[in-house]
């Protein structure tokens, strides 16, 4: 007789009785960034990959496998329920968010379908990439619009490029701040390097703490400020870019640096008239009355939000009218419901959502997967177009490169359509000062607490 069981379906699992055993960890760098790679194990041999946010560090995910041990990860909603109050903003939200891509793999796995399907289907088959590029060392606007020139030509139909305080580090009168505060980070770095050659890890964790302190100080709290100098060098900037890869392509800016929201201001008006798709992170997003002036005063559309945690962080600034683009990451938002509701949510106030991602193909094909589920998605972040091996960590039936043209085809592969890893390839990337690759983590097991936030 023959089989009515479609050929997608996993014959080898049993959904209902699916268990979690285990959770491991691979940290490696220059994929692009450090990323750390999570395997998540059942009893059945299904393997979920997740991936804790860039930069972050795996405790954030370890902290959560008490709970996890034992648990069906089909049940995604019900697990990320108890687990999120162990997230918070930034990296720290980066534990559960993997968590929870690594549980979506694992249930699309079992039922032997592609995460998007899971999630109610998807509006379009392919992803639209902007690609992120950098300019390394002193340059011009005309040596980024080559650049960005050479990204169009590789099928890119939107892009990003930072502009900021690095552009004017080297112009006389360009910026005011205390006198000797511009000097102080460079110095710190200097004397951390110097502590390091020396061995002395004493002096170097210092120096790491206080440079930890000095990037902390808000944009309101630094006093720096852009001179009408600095704001012509800027303008000049992005109008040699536009000149050079003209206007039909979007352009989005980042990483200012800390600036106000005053000169944030200044500057958005003086680049008004380089249609530029948006401005991002300008300011912290936790500071939603200053977000709702600074978009009522430029015609930039302006864009945060890689760094909030949970849709209900979002509901303030699409309220205050704050934002023209919301720009969350999967491994910090809350996973990959997580990242739809937020979508649905932008959508109600009539808001678009592009996708913020710097982290291996496995954060990327989670963002792939959630993106292809929201209606009001405009593009997802790629920063990996110069690391070559980039796609050689998976072994399985995806295409490489995963980018083809400025695009990323939907998978239909089970979960999120990565077989297998390539450990070869890890370990070539393995991070110098966390070595070690899918280590026992048993000491995390067992946890005597009571976590429930009510009585």
């Amino acid at each position: 007789m023959e089989s009515i069981l479609s050929p997608d379906i996993n014959t080898c699992s049993t959904p209902s009785e699916l268990k979690i055993t285990d959770m491991r960890f691979c940290d490696v760098q220059g994929l692009p960034m450090h990323c750390i790679l999570m395997k998540i194990y059942t009893n059945q041999g299904i393997v979920g990959y997740g991936e804790v946010r860039d930069f972050a560090s795996k405790r954030y995910a370890l902290q959560l496998k008490r709970i996890l041990l034992g648990e069906n990860p089909c049940n995604v909603d019900k697990i990320f329920r108890r687990i999120k109050q162990f997230g918070g903003q930034s990296r720290q939200g980066g534990g559960v968010s993997g968590v929870e891509v690594a549980l979506w793999d694992l249930a699309g796995k079992a039922y032997g379908q592609p995460v998007y399907r899971l999630l109610g289907g998807k509006f379009r088959d392919k992803i639209r990439m902007y690609c992120d590029t950098d300019v390394e060392g002193k340059h011009t606007g005309k040596d980024m619009g080559r650049a960005l020139l050479a990204r169009m030509e590789k099928g890119y139909t939107f892009l990003k490029m930072d502009l900021g305080l690095g552009i004017l580090k080297d112009v006389p009168g360009a910026v005011s701040a205390p006198l000797g505060f511009m000097e102080e980070l460079p110095a710190l770095w200097e004397k951390r390097r110097a502590a390091e050659a020396a061995g002395d890890r004493e002096l170097a964790r210092y120096l790491e703490n206080r440079i930890y302190d000095y990037h902390n100080i808000a944009h309101p709290f630094t006093g720096i400020h852009v001179t009408e100098l600095g704001f012509d060098v800027l303008e000049q900037y992005v109008k040699d870019v536009r000149e050079t890869i003209g206007y039909e392509v979007p352009l989005a800016i980042d990483h200012f640096g800390h600036i106000g929201l005053e000169d944030s201001i200044k500057l958005c008006r003086r680049i008004e008239k380089y249609n530029l798709a948006w401005a991002e992170d300008l300011i912290p997003w936790q500071l939603t009355d200053q977000y709702a002036m600074l978009r009522r005063s430029t015609t930039v559309p302006i864009c945060t939000g890689e760094d909030i945690y949970l849709k209900e962080n979002f509901l303030p600034l699409l309220k205050a009218g704050g934002v023209s683009v919301i720009h969350p990451d999967v491994l910090t938002a809350g996973g990959i419901l997580e990242l739809k509701k937020i979508s649905d949510l932008a959508a109600d106030y009539g808001t678009a959502m592009a996708v913020h991602m710097a982290e291996s193909p496995i954060g990327c094909l989670a963002a792939v997967h959630a993106a292809a589920s929201c209606e009001n998605f405009l593009a997802l972040e790629y920063h990996s177009v110069d690391v070559p091996d980039w796609c050689d960590i998976y072994d399985d039936k995806l295409p490489k490169p995963l980018v083809q043209d400025g695009y990323i085809t939907v998978p239909d592969l089970p979960g999120l359509g990565i077989e297998t890893l390539n450990d070869e390839v890890l370990k070539a990337h393995i991070h110098p000062r966390i070595p070690g690759m899918w280590e026992p983590t048993d000491l995390w097991n067992e946890d005597v607490v009571e976590d429930r936030l009510w009585s």
